[in-house]
């Protein structure tokens, strides 16, 4: 049966971290989330504001079931591989996941009639350009498989709107941190690679320590420098996003971040205010593929969007990060 009374959303990758945020934010703002997930690395438990299709983008039957189902108003593409360095060790499996399953993912969407695409991509696509503050201009140069992969996406989409008028917005998100205030959702990875959830997991004795992975980079402090964003302010440009193309703006694309640079042992210690705990760290090499620093000039989803990156200060990414891990039934 095909449902047309409500204004569906078809949410890839809407079981994991950012995909289950951008869900209640959708709901919120009065859409209802289709949750598109093969729960590889995502949670059925964090489905709980819209219906979950159980399916795998590399499926093209079943993306078209799922649009013949629910004839979205749009879709959310937060679906992919994301590690740094997995893609370098094993470039080919990105290559055909990330893309083979984006290029699915579009040509579904057009042949249901949804020509309104966003798109979670990355500051990787910009590559290592130390000293630059990265706008949306900035030229793109990848260095690792899991950015290349994300600017071959970017390609894809302009090719389709040129081809079948697939409009798009593009988000470039910087390093993503914290959790739902509400303490609905969070960060919960199999296995965790992000910087804050391993730090406060090292903080509460769930694991040894943290490794800095580099300590001789051209930074003051030697260690990388990352733009980090809140998730929900990450989320809530997506809302924007959306309702800046089915309000007929077109295609666009965004930079996602705080504007602000902290190095590792920055973040280090602001985890050490917060939990009044020292944080137990050990120090290991390089991992291939790491820029030395990544800051975002997020100037035009504020003047366009109107988006205001409000709990994106360190401090309550690290408290709204660790009152999740605090929960009951969390699991490293």
């Amino acid at each position: 049966m095909r449902v047309f009374d409500v204004h569906y959303v078809l949410v890839t990758g809407g079981a994991g971290y950012i995909g289950s945020h951008a869900c209640k934010a959708l709901k919120q703002a009065g859409f209802v989330p289709v949750v598109f997930d093969n729960l590889s690395t995502g949670w059925a438990e964090a489905v709980k504001f819209g219906p979950l299709v159980q399916g795998d983008l590399m499926d093209r039957a079943a993306i078209d079931a799922a649009f013949a189902q629910y004839n979205p108003v749009a879709v959310l593409h937060f679906a992919a591989l994301s590690l740094v360095g997995d893609s370098m060790r094993d470039p080919a499996h990105y290559w055909r996941v990330n893309v083979g399953g984006a290029l699915n993912l579009a040509e579904a969407a057009v042949a249901a009639g949804c020509r309104k695409f966003i798109f979670s991509s990355t500051c990787a696509t910009y590559g290592d350009q130390d000293g630059v503050l990265l706008n949306e201009d900035t030229a793109q140069r990848p260095i690792n498989a899991y950015g290349a992969s994300k600017r071959a996406i970017e390609d894809i989409l302009a090719n389709f709107e040129a081809a079948f008028g697939l409009e798009h917005v593009i988000f470039r998100y910087f390093n993503v941190a914290g959790a739902d205030p509400e303490g609905e959702v969070g960060e919960q990875h199999r296995p965790e690679t992000h910087l804050i959830p391993l730090m406060l997991d090292a903080v509460a004795g769930r694991r040894s320590a943290l490794t800095l992975h580099g300590t001789d980079y051209p930074t003051p402090d030697g260690t990388c420098i990352r733009d980090y964003v809140h998730v929900t302010d990450l989320v809530n440009a997506h809302v924007l996003g959306l309702q800046w193309l089915l309000g007929g703006k077109g295609t666009r694309s965004f930079n996602l971040g705080s504007g602000k640079g902290f190095s590792v042992r920055e973040v280090i210690e602001q985890a050490g205010l917060v939990t009044n705990r020292a944080v137990p760290i050990i120090e290991g090499p390089r991992r291939p593929g790491d820029a030395a620093a990544l800051v975002s000039g997020s100037h035009r989803a504020v003047a366009e969007l109107g988006w205001e990156p409000r709990h994106s200060t360190m401090e309550q990414m690290i408290r709204d990060a660790w009152a999740w891990g605090q929960k009951p039934g969390y699991e490293a």
